[in-house]
């Protein structure tokens, strides 16, 4: 039976499209494994068919388990380019330079994916180009946060050329027990337990123009692209949602910045909200409680480090936050939900 997809996160299989090539890689017959976890290697036929975020964490979970190979999304993210992300890799690639082609990407991710955002965060010499999953409790993000950060570093190769190379590689969770097949991919400094899965580098590369870009083509993809958006005008509060996932991690999630943002005025996003029978300061609690969540489980991350991260004043001020939503301090909750991941060979 094919997967059924989650309206909310759906997400392309293009991505992914690598999968079964990299089972049969490790020696495994890619029908058997993807039938013995539920799902249908039909699912690889296109790669505009959709699988769920949910449901794609348990797909790379249990290829995973089935080879022993701990580092299963990171080789599946190494297939990943432009090509792989459909329209809105095409948008990217006909972008006048690097960071409009980045900003590009962030700003239409969501035709590719619904359970994720990226964001370009840009300082006086340095950029990093980031990529963290909005979908609450999917399994694997460390898999998928893998794959993510190897497609991120192919893009940037793709957009930059040959001579790019990166000054930090960043990945969301623990170190794994054996790091050699991300020091053999990325040949970078590598930064575990980061707030962000993402690649950092120099700034000037986002004033290089891109190669064989056309401006007419890009016309016609940000017309269409954008006609496409009209699909998703009745989502406010999951716009709210997405975008509060990467303003909460850059310090820009206050109602006036968010609100600067959707060109409203903070009165009238809250007017909108209300409609839906929500508000900003729940969506941001909801938000940053599942970033807590999620810091809290796969990463390393003291508690102090986690509440600066979320922009709160103090480590006191997260735990109150924090028991508030679970009933539990950060510490307690952490003892009693982190499972330490063995990722060994």
């Amino acid at each position: 039976m094919m997967t059924r997809p989650d309206e909310d996160t759906e997400l392309r299989i293009g991505a992914t499209m690598a999968l079964p090539d990299v089972l049969r890689g490790l020696g495994a017959n890619p029908a058997e494994v993807l039938a013995d976890g539920g799902f249908d290697i039909r699912l690889f036929d296109d790669p505009d068919n959709m699988i769920s975020y949910r449901e794609r964490g348990r797909m790379l979970a249990h290829c995973a388990a089935a080879t022993g190979c701990q580092h299963f999304g990171l080789l599946v993210g190494q297939q990943i380019d432009l090509r792989s992300l459909g329209l809105t890799g095409l948008l990217v690639k006909h972008s006048p330079d690097v960071g409009t082609a980045l900003r590009n990407l962030s700003r239409y991710l969501h035709h590719h994916v619904r359970g994720a955002v990226a964001s370009l965060t840009v300082d006086a010499q340095s950029a990093m180009f980031g990529y963290l999953t909005v979908q609450a409790n999917a399994e694997a993000n460390d898999q998928v946060g893998d794959g993510a950060v190897a497609g991120i570093f192919n893009i940037l190769r793709d957009l930059c050329g040959p001579h790019w190379k990166p000054s930090q590689v960043l990945f969301a969770h623990r170190r794994p027990k054996d790091v050699r097949p991300f020091q053999r991919y990325f040949h970078a400094p590598i930064v575990f337990d980061a707030e962000w899965n993402g690649v950092v580098f120099s700034a000037e590369w986002l004033n290089r123009q891109v190669a064989h870009a056309d401006p007419e083509v890009l016309r016609l993809l940000q017309r269409e692209i954008e006609r496409l958006d009209k699909r998703y005008d009745g989502d406010l509060p999951g716009k709210v949602r997405r975008l509060l996932r990467a303003a909460i991690l850059t310090g820009h999630a206050s109602l006036n910045q968010v609100a600067t943002l959707f060109s409203m005025h903070p009165r009238t996003l809250r007017r909108h909200l209300a409609r839906f029978e929500t508000s900003f300061e729940e969506l941001l609690d909801e938000i940053r409680f599942e970033i807590a969540r999620q810091m809290l489980n796969d990463t390393r991350m003291t508690i102090a480090e986690i509440a600066v991260a979320l922009d709160y004043s103090d480590a006191s001020a997260f735990t109150r936050a924090f028991r508030r939503w679970s009933g539990f301090t950060p510490a307690r909750w952490r003892a009693q939900h982190m499972v330490e991941p063995d990722r060994t060979e």
